[in-house]
């Protein structure tokens, strides 16, 4: 999941036992598992995918005819409508990745998106449109709620980070394929103009069906399960080429084991009431709602959704410009999400945090001071076009802030349903912006821009204050960090302890084999 170091990177806890001093390039099971771990990541492009095509797709005269040119609440319901889906599966999706596995879920999510993108696809009407899209937004959510999951519980120690970080980036990969393919059609002269691209969205969803069951089973899920022969052969498998008793093998299901056992004696019977019931699960709550609005409420949602409005306010009204610069865009913000993605061990989370919503902020006050001025004096050609350019420096910092975060200091028994929460809570934001933001934009024009600089603003506060530096810890020593240090400290010694015990009783067994044979010779 990236390149540089060996795979036997330093990192926290386990860094000594990692044997295989091999860059990872030259490791064939971890070339698959990265393999497999991209076919998990493209759930992301088909969420990064829809975003950009609504976009798009509001510069093509095919479907602003075929559906009547949108405007105010009727465009904010064809954009919303697939979170108002996403909405309606919440309450299910985490009993069916908890119940019945990481896979399977994904599974499920991806046949429903492909039933539904072909109804899209076909669509000569509002409402079938409307139900399309719909269908789309609910089977997102079990691939959505169960992907980034098993990404991060499959994933080489050292590589975790980088690949959790890749869940956002593909995003962008999605939006670029969406941008370009409609700046591609939208000259097509009949309505394949738009069902082109709309067809398209459904690919992603396609090659998970076929490729899931080739991709392993989170071990941690599968140890829950009580099948744990199973997790320690997909450990050794993909994380020492077999070899069941290499020490970091052992050390990671030892960790799990110790992780899941220590959850399990504080709550036996997991609820949502769970996620607030201790003081460390409401510190990781506060985070992960305040992150999830964060993420759509940072001003990126009028770009995300409405660029057209965006540009006609400040005198871009070609179509093909309009498209062009959206394509340039995502490409921009996909090389942006890399760099930080591959950064994020580097340099820190919390850090990242911090220069994100102090760059975004910086930029947006630049935009919106443009916008103004612009708005003032429509023959200020210079203050449009640096709209443009603090848009993309706006978005270079925005891409910088690392979202998987949130997964990260979750303990097993309350990811799936941390997520959910976290994505329901996106869900609302989204449904928000969607009917909000053209409305208001139609009202205060670039007055309304002023709303986020302030909201900005706050978001830098609260990531000074509350978020906690996870850089260089394992996924249970992540997740424990937030319960205190003797959370943290019982579930490593744990580990270490039977580790030890294991090591000391080989050694008995060989000392007493060499008594046998060799006269009382001693192994130290």
């Amino acid at each position: 999941m990236g390149g540089g170091p060996a795979i036997a990177a330093p990192t926290a806890g386990y860094a000594h036992l990692i044997q295989d001093t091999r860059p990872w390039y030259k490791n064939p099971r971890i070339i698959v598992l990265n393999l497999w771990i991209c076919s998990l990541l493209i759930t992301s492009s088909t969420n990064g995918y829809d975003g950009s095509m609504m976009n798009g797709l509001q510069s093509v005269d095919a479907w602003e005819n075929e559906f009547n040119h949108p405007a105010n609440g009727k465009l904010g319901l064809f954009n919303a409508i697939q979170n108002i889906g996403s909405l309606c599966a919440y309450p299910i999706s985490p009993y069916v990745t908890d119940g019945l596995g990481r896979r399977t879920a994904i599974f499920i999510g991806a046949a429903i998106m492909v039933i539904a993108t072909i109804l899209q696809t076909i669509s000569n009407s509002f409402g079938l449109f409307i139900g399309a899209r719909f269908m789309i937004g609910f089977g997102l959510t079990f691939a959505a709620a169960a992907a980034p999951l098993l990404v991060t519980e499959i994933a080489f120690p050292t590589q975790r980070a980088q690949a959790t970080s890749m869940y956002n980036t593909l995003w962008y990969l999605g939006s670029i394929i969406a941008a370009w393919t409609t700046f591609g059609t939208f000259r097509i002269p009949s309505n394949w103009a738009w069902r082109i691209p709309s067809a398209l969205q459904g690919l992603p969803s396609v090659v998970q069906i076929f490729a899931i069951w080739f991709v392993p089973e989170s071990p941690r899920w599968l140890i829950s399960k009580g099948r744990e022969t199973e997790a320690l052969n997909t450990l050794a498998y993909y994380h020492a080429e077999g070899n069941r008793e290499d020490p970091l093998v052992q050390y990671e299901f030892e960790e799990i084991k110790a992780a899941i056992a220590l959850d399990r004696e504080v709550a036996a019977n997991v609820g949502w009431s769970a996620l607030f019931a201790t003081p460390g699960n409401r510190r990781r709550m506060r985070i992960i709602i305040a992150l999830a609005f964060f993420s759509q409420w940072s001003g990126n949602g009028l770009v995300s959704y409405y660029l057209n409005k965006v540009f006609i306010a400040i005198g871009i009204t070609d179509h093909d410009t309009q498209l062009l610069i959206n394509g340039l865009l995502n490409i921009f913000n996909f090389i942006i999400a890399i760099i930080a993605g591959f950064l994020c061990e580097r340099v820190g989370r919390r850090r990242l945090f911090m220069t994100s919503t102090i760059g975004m902020l910086i930029f947006w006050t630049l935009q919106t001071v443009c916008v103004a001025v612009y708005a003032h004096d429509n023959s200020n050609k210079a203050a449009a076009h640096t709209v443009v350019g603090m848009i993309f420096l706006f978005y270079g910092f925005y891409d910088v802030r690392i979202e998987q975060y949130t997964v990260e200091i979750l303990p097993y028994s309350l990811r799936a349903k941390g997520f959910t929460v976290f994505n329901f809570s996106i869900s609302l934001s989204l449904i928000f912006n969607q009917y909000v933001n053209p409305i208001a934009l139609s009202h205060l024009a670039w007055k309304y821009y002023i709303v986020y600089c302030v909201w900005i603003a706050f978001e830098a506060v609260f990531c000074y204050f509350f978020i906690i530096e996870t850089k260089n810890l394992s996924l249970e020593e992540t997740a424990a960090l937030f319960d205190g240090e003797e959370k943290l400290h019982a579930i490593t010694e744990q580990a270490a302890a039977h580790i030890e015990g294991a090591h000391h009783a080989e050694k008995d067994s060989l000392n007493a084999s060499l008594e046998k044979h060799d006269g009382g010779i001693q192994v130290a």
